[in-house]
């Protein structure tokens, strides 16, 4: 019996971060996660303290990270948001401190244009805003008059109230519709076509099936026509599906499970994936892209 078999062929695309260009396509980018919170949900408290993100920043670029993305404000389902005052005191030390110590981008994960602004007056080059623009419009703004690369996530209400609305009927529609609208919002600012990525929000207001039907259904939302980051890592509905004896995985033992969906999203045409564990993920990104290009 003979099969038709259909790889995706991932797209390329040319971000500027700064002086450099990023090229999206012809391998998979491996965004490493700095959380400088005491309180995320994966390795919160781990770096809060400046000195221990500088060392752990570096080990990640040592590892083979592409792209490091720094966090100072959880956005664990159920956390309340912080002070824009406070996300910068937590930040700031960290970015300073790294500025011209490594080589690879630094992408700042923040809800707030205040925040993005001086982060990247202290050396950042790119912004992640989770809440796709519907927190703070304003961060496009900044994006688009500092001409760095913007990514845009989906989500479903608010990490506070993420994990307790009603699910969308039709999560790809869901989906698609709210990134559409967070791209008219950061065009209409003036953010170039060309510096928008797009991330569908995995574990971020989906119920645990409709994260692994995103996942199959990548391929439709690269059909929006900008390059696309996914980030599985560690996240609850792995916990769920490797349950022990009725109780979720611990997050620190979801690497495998992250494995998995890591190379999955990567097949399905992901350009950037997000995660905790960078020395594992970049084996696992290397020899899934030896698959695409076979």
């Amino acid at each position: 019996m003979r099969t038709s078999h259909s790889m995706i062929v991932r797209k390329k695309y040319k971000l500027l971060a700064g002086r450099r260009t990023i090229v999206l396509g012809e391998r998979t980018l491996v965004m490493g996660v700095l959380n400088v919170t005491p309180d995320s949900f994966s390795d919160g408290g781990k770096f809060f303290r400046a000195s221990d993100a500088v060392k752990a920043g570096l080990a990640m670029e040592r590892a083979g990270a592409d792209i490091l993305d720094i966090g100072a404000e959880s956005t664990r389902p159920g956390s309340a948001g912080i002070s824009a005052e406070e996300e910068l005191e937590r930040l700031l030390p960290v970015l300073r401190a790294l500025r011209g110590r490594m080589k690879i981008p630094i992408s700042i994960d923040t809800q707030k244009a205040s925040v993005a602004e001086a982060a990247l007056d202290a050396g950042a080059e790119m912004l992640n805003d989770i809440s796709g623009l519907k927190q703070d419009p304003k961060i496009a703004e900044v994006a688009a008059r500092l001409g760095v690369p913007l990514i845009l996530m989906h989500m479903r209400g608010t990490p506070r109230t993420m994990q307790k609305k009603p699910w969308a009927k039709d999560v790809l529609k869901d989906v698609s519709r709210g990134l559409r609208e967070s791209v008219a919002i950061a065009r209409r600012a003036g953010v170039r076509k060309s510096q928008i990525i797009l991330d569908p929000g995995i574990g971020f207001g989906k119920n645990f099936e409709q994260n692994y039907e995103l996942l199959a259904k990548l391929p439709a939302l690269a059909g929006l026509g900008y390059p696309l980051m996914v980030g599985t890592s560690r996240k609850g509905f792995l916990g769920a599906t490797l349950a022990r004896n009725g109780k979720p995985l611990p997050s620190g033992e979801r690497t495998w499970g992250t494995a998995a969906t890591v190379a999955a999203s990567i097949l399905q045409g992901a350009h950037i994936v997000r995660v905790h564990d960078v020395e594992e993920m970049v084996q696992v990104a290397k020899v899934t892209d030896c698959l695409l290009k076979a």
